[in-house]
């Protein structure tokens, strides 16, 4: 017969936590507390992934001394007066306590103390539960993608004199993942960035990619100051978003204003991707695109093809230097919500790439003001032209 495993005890549980925010798997969490990892799963998507706030008790409330005082008063005989005297306590306060715990003869400290803890769990209605517009409003953005911090923040430009309708992202998210709430359903998790069953750390692992050589290839360290403030629009970071299959996506990014542009490739060798990238820029405004700064790959090879046929100079990062292209790397992480690792991108059409980048382009950004980039790039092209 097959043991029962033990309730997890409190310091445990702080453990788990602490180890799951560290950014451990369930296998080496279940090593350290000597539990199989489903038994681990169990606790964490109880909780959507997110640590329970620690319980604290009301400061008027009786703590476990006073009760054993009771307990002692009980058995020496005292009456309700002199105990509540003696503890500086409403007589009716402690008649209360020991009628709610078993009466005069059967009141002991203990268990009074932990029934009264298990007792006052009160689950209070969280705000969305509570304001149906409010719920409303967040539920239709999350439906455009938008991310709990991007509504949290229009919210308060929006509605500047409500202060009804206001949320904080980290409560959209605990309404999401923890289901016991009741506000948000459960399929509005797909719109999130990453389509978690459970919230997770921001700590983890990022494996660096091998770079080729490339013939010519001027670097980083020679591209103009003016590109590096942002200051301008015109100057774009690329890279390539894998699938499986050997498909890719090419992907752009605006450093200014943040704005996307997603290019489909048939193939990922050299030939292809500056043929592709060609055709997409010659469709952009005269000047919109003045430089443009890749990794160190082997799809860039013939970048000096694509420099002659569009007048872009092409800068290239140090390798494995991909903050270098922070805006991209970025961009890139974001386009995993509707590219997931693993998926065959070949039979995404133009038109679906351009739909997403919409998307990407109307939502705001904090890096922005919360405004969105295709506003910021159509301003500042604007008043630059």
């Amino acid at each position: 017969m097959q043991a029962r495993w033990r309730r997890l005890s409190t310091m445990q549980l702080r453990e788990l936590w602490t180890r799951w925010k560290d950014g451990q798997t369930l296998e080496e969490i279940g090593r350290a507390l000597e539990r199989p990892p489903p038994s681990v799963y169990s606790v964490l998507r109880r909780h959507g992934g997110i640590a329970p706030r620690a319980r604290t008790r009301a400061a008027h409330t009786l703590c476990l001394a006073e009760r054993e005082e009771i307990s002692r008063g009980l058995v020496a005989g005292r009456s309700v007066r002199v105990m509540a005297r003696q503890l500086g306590r409403a007589a009716s306060t402690i008649s209360r306590e020991i009628r709610r715990h078993g009466g005069s003869r059967a009141y002991r400290a203990a268990l009074a103390d932990r029934a009264a803890w298990r007792n006052a769990r009160r689950p209070k209605r969280c705000r969305l539960a509570s304001e149906p517009r409010l719920r409303r409003l967040v539920a239709a953005r999350l439906q455009a993608d938008w991310s709990p911090e991007q509504i949290a923040r229009w919210l308060v430009m929006t509605y500047p004199g409500d202060p009804t309708l206001r949320v904080s992202h980290e409560t959209i998210y605990r309404t999401l993942y923890v289901q016991a709430r009741g506000a948000l359903k459960q399929e509005l998790v797909a719109h999130l960035r990453r389509q978690r069953a459970l919230r997770h750390s921001r700590a983890s692992n990022r494996a660096g990619r091998g770079q080729g050589q490339i013939i010519d290839a001027i670097s980083i360290a020679e591209r103009p100051g003016t590109v590096e403030d942002r200051a301008l629009p015109g100057h774009w970071e690329g890279d390539l978003l894998a699938g499986n299959k050997q498909s890719n996506i090419a992907t752009l990014v605006e450093r200014h204003s943040r704005y996307v542009m997603l290019v489909r490739l048939r193939q990922r060798d050299a030939v292809s991707v500056a043929h592709a990238l060609i055709r997409r820029v010659r469709h952009l405004p005269a000047g919109l695109m003045q430089s443009l700064t890749w990794d160190r790959g082997l799809e860039m090879a013939h970048h000096r093809r694509f420099t002659i046929a569009t007048d872009v100079q092409v800068y290239f990062c140090d390798p494995r230097s991909p903050w270098q292209r922070g805006s991209n790397e970025n961009t890139n992480g974001l386009l995993r919500q509707y590219f997931p690792k693993g998926m065959d991108v070949s039979h995404i059409s133009q038109r679906q790439l351009d739909a997403v980048a919409k998307k990407l382009n109307t939502r705001p950004r904090e890096t922005l003001g919360w405004r969105t980039p295709a506003a910021v790039l159509s301003t500042t092209v604007a008043l630059t032209g």
